[in-house]
C-alpha cells in the first residue's frame, strides 16, 4: 500500500477548482500541463490497492492499478489536455474547471476498487458534465441539462440501490465480476447501461450533447460512456444479454444518424453506435473480444473527439450547425476537412488507421466463438458507421453543394488540438503494438493480412458505392428528429398542462377551504375562551360532578363490552 501516491482524478479535481484563480498565459498553460500531471501519476498507480480506508467497517480502495484501470486513465487524461488545449480560447469561465471535474471523476471510476469509491465518483461525473452542458448559457442548453441530469439522477439512484444491496447481500464492497443472480446486480447493471446510452434510455445523449457549447460537446464525449464500458468490462463480462443489446444499439445509432440534419446530433448518434460495438465485445467475453472492447474504447475517444472537433471549429466560425446550411467549407477550411476525414476514415476502419487495427478485433472473436450471425450483424454495423460518419457528415458538411460560406480556420489552438488527434488516429493504425501492450490479456492478433486488408478495403468501396447511389434519398429537412426523448419533451408537459394544472388547482380550492375552516374554527375558540364565554365562566360544582359520573359510567360501559 503506498500511501504517499497522488490520486491522479483528485488531482485534476483539485488543479480544476483553482483554475479560475487564474488567468491568460498561466491559465492556458495549466490547462494543458495539468492533464499530462495527471496522465503521469496514472502511470505511477502500480497493480493492487494503492490506497485503503476503514468506513462503517468496510475497507475502501479508493485508488487501485492493474491493466484494465490504467488503459482507461490514460486515455481519459489524453482527452483532457487535447480536449483543454482545443478550449483554451473558450470565453465562459465556468466549462473548463466543469470539464476537469468531470474527467477527474472518469479517471476516479477507472482507478476505484470499491463499489462505493465507484459510486461517489459516478455521481460526481454527473454534476460535473451537467455543469458543462449549462455553461453554454442559452435556453436551450439550460433545458437540455436539466432533462440531463434528471436521467443521470435516476440512473443514479439505481446504481446506489444496487450497491446497497449488493453490500448487504454480501457484505462485500469490492468492485469484481458480479453476476446477475440477485435483484442488486440487476440494478447496478441497469445503473451502468444508463450511461452507456442503451435503449430505451439513451436519447438524453442526442438530445443534450449537442447543446452544449463548441468546445464543450468535445469533453462530453469521452467520459460518460467510455466509463460505462470501463465498468461493464469489469463487472459483466461474458454476458450473453449484452451482445444482443449492443447490436441494437449500432443499428439505433445508424438509423437515427442517417436521419438526422444536425452535424452533432450525427456525430451523437456515432457515439451510441460505438458503445454498442463495445458493448458487443464486453457480452462475447473471451480474452481477444474484451481486449477488442477496450482497444476501441481507447481509440474511440480520439476519432469521436476528432469528428466533433472540426464540427465545433465549423460551428464557431460559421455560427451554423445544420448540414442544409453547409456546404464547400473545404475550400476555406482545409485543414479543418483534412482533419475530418482523417476521423472519419479512423471511424470507418480504414486500413493504416487506429479502426483498423481494433474494431476487427471483436469480429474476430466472434468468428472464433462460431457466432457467424454476430460477426455478419458486426459487419452490416460496420458498413452502416461508414455511411451515416465516415461519409455523410463529411460530405455534407465540407463538399456538398456550396453553400457560398468563406469561414477562415479556427484559432491556432484548436488546429493544434486536431493535428494532434489526427496524429493519434494515424500513429496506431501504423504501430499497433503499443496499445495492444496496453490492453488488459496478451494479444495474439495480426491485423495486416491481406484476407483482413481486402475485404476491409471491399466493405469500404461498396459502402460508399452504397452512399452516393442512396444520396438522392437521403433528403435533408429542417426537422428534429426524437426518439424516446419525446416522453419528456412532449409527454410529460402533456401531462403537467392537462393532469397536473387541474390536480394543482383543486389542491389549491382544497387548501383555500382548509384555510377558511381553519380560521372560523380558531375564531370560535377564542370566541368561547373570552371573559365572558363558555368556557372562561364559572362552573358549578353540582354540574361538574355531574359529567364526572356520565364519564366513569361511560368507561364503565366501554370496560364491559
Amino acid at each position: 500500500m503506498t500511501e504517499a501516491l497522488l490520486h491522479p482524478g483528485l488531482v485534476l479535481i483539485a488543479g480544476a477548482l483553482l483554475l479560475p484563480l487564474l488567468r491568460d498565459t498561466v491559465r492556458s498553460s495549466a490547462i494543458v500541463a495539468l492533464p499530462l500531471l495527471v496522465l503521469a501519476l496514472a502511470w505511477q498507480v502500480p497493480d493492487g490497492p494503492a490506497w485503503q480506508l476503514h468506513f462503517l467497517d468496510h475497507t475502501l480502495t479508493p485508488l487501485q492499478g492493474d491493466k484494465l484501470s490504467r488503459l482507461f486513465a490514460t486515455i481519459f487524461a489524453i482527452m483532457a489536455a487535447g480536449a483543454g488545449l482545443f478550449a483554451i480560447t473558450q470565453k465562459s469561465r465556468v466549462e473548463v474547471p466543469a470539464a476537469f471535474v468531470y474527467a477527474g471523476s472518469a479517471i476516479g471510476v477507472a482507478l476505484a476498487g470499491d463499489l462505493v469509491t465507484v459510486f461517489v465518483f459516478w455521481e460526481l461525473m454527473a454534476i460535473g458534465s451537467t455543469l458543462v452542458i449549462w455553461s453554454q448559457g442559452s435556453q436551450a442548453a439550460y433545458c437540455a441539462a436539466r432533462r440531463y441530469l434528471m436521467i443521470h439522477l435516476l440512473g443514479g439512484v439505481l446504481l446506489f440501490a444496487g450497491v446497497t444491496g449488493h453490500i448487504v447481500d454480501t457484505g462485500d464492497v469490492a468492485f469484481t465480476r458480479l453476476a446477475l443472480d440477485s435483484p442488486a446486480h440487476w440494478l447496478i447493471l441497469i445503473g451502468f447501461l444508463i450511461n452507456v446510452a442503451a435503449p430505451p434510455l439513451s436519447a438524453w445523449l442526442a438530445d443534450a450533447y449537442p447543446e452544449a457549447s463548441w468546445s464543450g460537446t468535445v469533453f462530453l464525449s469521452a467520459f460518460t460512456t467510455k466509463t460505462a464500458v470501463y465498468v461493464l468490462l469489469r463487472g459483466f463480462p461474458g454476458n450473453e444479454l449484452l451482445i444482443w443489446l449492443g447490436l441494437f444499439m449500432a443499428f439505433y445509432g445508424i438509423v437515427y444518424g442517417l436521419l438526422e440534419n444536425d452535424m452533432r446530433r450525427i456525430l451523437a448518434y456515432t457515439i451510441v453506435n460505438q458503445g454498442g460495438l463495445m458493448i458487443v465485445g464486453v457480452g462475447i467475453g473471451t480474452e481477444m473480444a474484451l481486449n477488442g472492447a477496450a482497444a476501441q474504447a481507447f481509440v474511440g475517444v480520439i476519432y469521436v473527439g476528432l469528428l466533433l472537433m472540426a464540427a465545433g471549429s465549423v460551428m464557431l466560425m460559421t455560427g451554423k450547425r445544420r448540414c442544409t446550411e453547409l456546404g464547400g467549407l473545404f475550400r476555406s477550411m482545409p485543414l479543418t476537412a483534412s482533419c475530418a476525414m482523417v476521423g472519419a476514415m479512423t471511424i470507418s476502419a480504414f486500413p493504416l488507421t487506429s479502426g483498423f487495427i481494433s474494431k476487427s478485433m471483436v469480429s474476430q472473436a466472434a468468428l472464433d466463438g462460431h457466432h457467424l450471425a454476430i460477426w455478419l450483424l458486426l459487419t452490416a454495423a460496420s458498413a452502416g458507421v461508414v455511411l451515416h460518419a465516415g461519409l455523410k457528415f463529411i460530405w455534407l458538411v465540407f463538399f456538398q453543394k456550396d453553400s457560398g460560406l468563406r469561414p477562415t480556420e479556427p484559432p491556432r489552438s484548436m488546429r493544434w488540438a486536431m493535428v494532434l488527434f489526427s496524429f493519434l488516429c494515424i500513429a496506431p493504425g501504423i504501430w499497433p503494438e503499443p496499445l495492444y501492450a496496453l490492453l488488459p490479456y496478451a494479444v495474439n492478433y495480426v491485423p495486416y493480412t491481406a484476407a483482413h486488408v481486402v475485404t476491409q478495403l471491399q466493405l469500404l468501396l461498396f459502402s460508399a458505392l452504397a452512399f452516393f447511389v442512396l444520396l438522392p434519398y437521403l433528403k435533408r429537412s429542417l426537422t428534429l428528429t426524437l426518439d424516446t426523448d419525446w416522453v419528456w419533451r412532449f409527454v410529460l408537459p402533456a401531462m403537467l398542462r392537462h393532469v397536473g394544472l387541474p390536480l394543482s388547482r383543486v389542491w389549491t380550492l382544497l387548501m383555500r377551504a382548509a384555510r377558511v375552516l381553519i380560521m372560523e374554527a380558531t375564531a370560535l375558540v377564542v370566541y368561547q375562551h373570552r371573559q365572558d364565554g363558555r368556557f372562561a365562566r364559572t362552573w358549578s360544582t353540582r354540574s361538574m360532578a355531574l359529567w364526572v359520573l356520565v364519564l366513569l359510567l361511560g368507561f364503565l360501559i366501554l370496560y364491559y363490552v
